[in-house]
């Protein structure tokens, strides 16, 4: 059976595709960028992925994390919006089933991400079901941000700045008193004015393929760095700096390896577009913030047949094939191991890349249907050609519900 080749570009018809999805159905939506501040911001519809440009931007220093829930809670920036005891403030937030991590510049895990690491997210409004109460302050005070609480992308000062290709030139050192005076550029030129940073006797210095010291730090370097106490006494203190882009270029593969290991031990995560039940075929979008690389692994051929604990062997042990684990909305699997289905790969298709879609899409031929292979449901893929190991007992639902 012919496998259709893996395209990972984001083209324009994809984006057309995207805005025309939402263009006959969707009122106008309020945009952090936009002037009418009397439109909506834009609600969140069950098994759709937003249009572009629809989520609310907020940063934050990460003060509590459960890994296993993908929830956290960041201390968000101040800003000149803020009155004074309104200031430094939790946001109780939890990741999308489709939104994605970035550490490094490259994708992660939550548990990826050190406490006090300063980042900055993408927001839609909370479940309007979601009665649960936000964090609050001194006199019961809770952030103006409270309302956003589903999270779509969440990245650290390192991957946001090299995003946009942008870097910091460093202007002054002054290691007496542990200052570093900066200025943002673009394409060589000034992003608006020096800010003056904190440095730590911990900060983590980077040059080259091994550690430097705080002497390693010079005028007119062109770094990246990572903050903490972001706002609370000026722009942050620094915990980790990358003096070169050999540093850099290593950091971020480091990173894609961890992501890389992550994700073949809990599977590729994604949602049920549609189901045939009779010719029992499950259809899977996959998620986006996932190394394109592990998606041209579905190819693989494994030819040992499924077997336990598949209730029958695939039609073709020569061709692609895999097992669906059924998921939660946090993407944590029950029992993996044992309860994923699967069968043959009959198709890889590219289809438009929206917001949250990776734009690679399969379909399944499983030897037994599920009953939560329904569309709209969260699973997890996993290859033939991946090995399938018993979580550490904690990422497992099973026995939970």
């Amino acid at each position: 059976m012919l496998i259709r080749s893996l395209l990972f570009v984001i083209t324009l018809c994809g984006y057309l595709c995207t805005l025309s999805l939402y263009a006959a159905d969707a009122l106008p939506f309020r945009t952090d960028n936009g002037t009418d501040k009397s439109l909506p911001w834009f609600p969140l519809v069950d098994g759709k992925f937003p249009p572009p440009g629809s989520a609310h931007a907020i940063s934050g220093e990460l003060i509590q994390v459960d890994h296993l829930e993908r929830r956290f809670q960041l201390r968000v920036d101040r800003n000149d919006s803020q009155q004074a005891g309104f200031l430094d403030l939790a946001l109780d937030s939890v990741m999308l089933p489709f939104g994605s991590i970035y550490y490094h510049g490259a994708p992660a895990a939550l548990q990826d991400i050190p406490i006090g690491t300063h980042l900055y997210g993408l927001y839609y409004l909370k479940d309007p079901n979601d009665k649960s109460v936000p964090p609050a302050g001194p006199d019961r005070r809770v952030t103006a941000e409270a309302p956003f609480k589903r999270c779509l992308r969440l990245e650290d000062d390192f991957t946001y700045f090299t995003r946009q290709k942008q870097s910091w030139k460093i202007d002054a050192v002054n290691l007496k008193d542990k200052k570093l005076t900066a200025t943002l550029q673009t394409d060589g030129a000034a992003v608006g004015k020096p800010k003056l940073f904190d440095l730590i006797s911990s900060t983590r210095v980077q040059i080259g393929n091994g550690f430097g010291t705080l002497e390693s730090i010079s005028v007119g370097q062109n770094v990246q760095f990572n903050v903490t106490w972001a706002t609370l006494y000026g722009p942050g203190r620094i915990l980790e700096i990358w003096l070169d882009e050999p540093s850099r270029q290593l950091a971020t593969a480091q990173q894609l390896e961890r992501h890389r290991d992550h994700v073949r031990d809990r599977g590729l995560p994604g949602w049920i577009d549609a189901v045939d039940d009779d010719a029992q075929i499950v259809t899977i979008t996959f998620f986006d913030g996932v190394d394109p690389k592990l998606f041209g692994e579905l190819t693989g051929i494994n030819e040992e047949p499924h077997g336990w604990p598949f209730s029958k062997r695939e039609d073709d042990p020569k061709a692609p094939k895999g097992g669906i684990a059924v998921a939660r909305e946090c993407l944590m699997t029950y029992d993996p191991v044992n309860d994923r289905k699967g069968g043959n790969i009959l198709t890889i298709n590219k289809v438009p890349v929206e917001v949250g879609s990776s734009g690679v899409q399969i379909k399944v031929k499983c030897c037994m249907l599920l009953e939560g292979h329904r569309p709209g449901r969260i699973v997890r893929f996993y290859p033939a050609t991946w090995k399938v190991n018993a979580l550490p007992r904690e990422e497992q639902f099973h026995g939970r519900e």
